[in-house]
């Protein structure tokens, strides 16, 4: 029998989704009016502190951004090192993450201790930049893959994930001739497509994001990603002193503040579009349906 909501729990009800309403309107508000603002002409910059909607559109910060060819091959260098960073830290991640997770693997609390360990204390910014010079891989794309290849937050919460598989999954596959990679392909990986695409987007926005890696190991402008590239903008439209071969143009740097909205747009909105497409299975269990009975 539905027994009908009393009134102290539909004011409840309406507290909660007006406070979340409030919340929600907080976070996005923001973002709109930065959007807004990178559309926004001068002289509506100068009279409104905050537009959430120009009344006049300018297309002048996006023209100055994109006015030389150099931001589209930064946009390109930014996409492939996304991609195949995360293509790589996900193949080692999860390869790293089944290993540890079988309890038969010898040691494997003394190499736990060792990525917990890692989390806590780091070899550091000069030590890190030597081994790379080491390695020679200064001004290449690999110096800002390899370095942060694994991340041993990413490595527990997935190691974690494949703990929760019952090994009746594991030694059936074995009886019908599975190997440890085919287990790890064929039975563990699709359980846990939750767990991936949840990392996968962690990898992928740092990779998109990387900017410290870039200033320390590449000193080429044309290997420069999207990041160090929209800086170099913003500096140069502040009236600062900066390196403007990169950027090409004679054109005059609209508005610090309309650059500088622009620039974040230019610099999330692609990373946003990823979003859509792994929202579904941030929502899904990693068991679902994986045992009856």
């Amino acid at each position: 029998m539905v027994h009908d909501k009393t009134v102290g729990s539909r004011l409840l009800d309406i507290f909660i989704y007006s406070s979340l309403t409030i919340f929600a309107l907080i976070t996005f508000l923001p973002f709109v009016h930065v959007v807004a603002g990178s559309f926004a002409t001068v002289e509506e910059m100068l009279q409104r502190q905050f537009i959430l909607f120009p009344t006049k559109f300018s297309l002048d910060a996006y023209r100055y951004i994109f006015s030389t060819d150099t931001i589209f091959k930064a946009l390109l260098v930014s996409i492939g090192i996304t991609a195949v960073g995360t293509l790589v830290s996900m193949t080692l991640t999860s390869m790293m993450a089944y290993g540890l997770s079988r309890r038969d693997l010898y040691g494997r609390r003394t190499l736990m201790f060792l990525v917990v360990f890692t989390m806590m204390f780091s070899g550091g910014m000069i030590p890190t930049f030597l081994v790379v010079k080491w390695m020679g891989l200064l001004d290449s794309y690999p110096a800002m893959i390899l370095p942060s290849a694994i991340s041993a937050f990413n490595l527990i919460i997935l190691r974690n994930f494949f703990q929760n598989i019952p090994d009746g999954l594991e030694e059936s596959a074995k009886i019908d001739g599975c190997n440890d990679f085919g287990i790890l392909w064929r039975i563990v990986l699709p359980l846990c497509l939750p767990a991936i695409a949840t990392i996968s987007l962690f990898y992928a926005v740092s990779y998109w994001n990387m900017f410290q890696q870039a200033v320390l190991y590449i000193n080429d402008s044309e290997k420069w990603p999207i990041q160090v590239l929209l800086r170099q903008i913003v500096i140069v439209s502040s009236g600062l002193q900066a390196d403007t071969s990169e950027l090409g143009g004679d054109f005059v740097p609209p508005p610090e503040h309309t650059i500088k909205m622009a620039v974040v747009v230019v610099a999330t909105l692609p990373i946003l579009i990823v979003y859509p497409f792994l929202q579904k299975h941030f929502a899904k269990g990693a068991m679902l349906g994986s045992i009856k009975g």
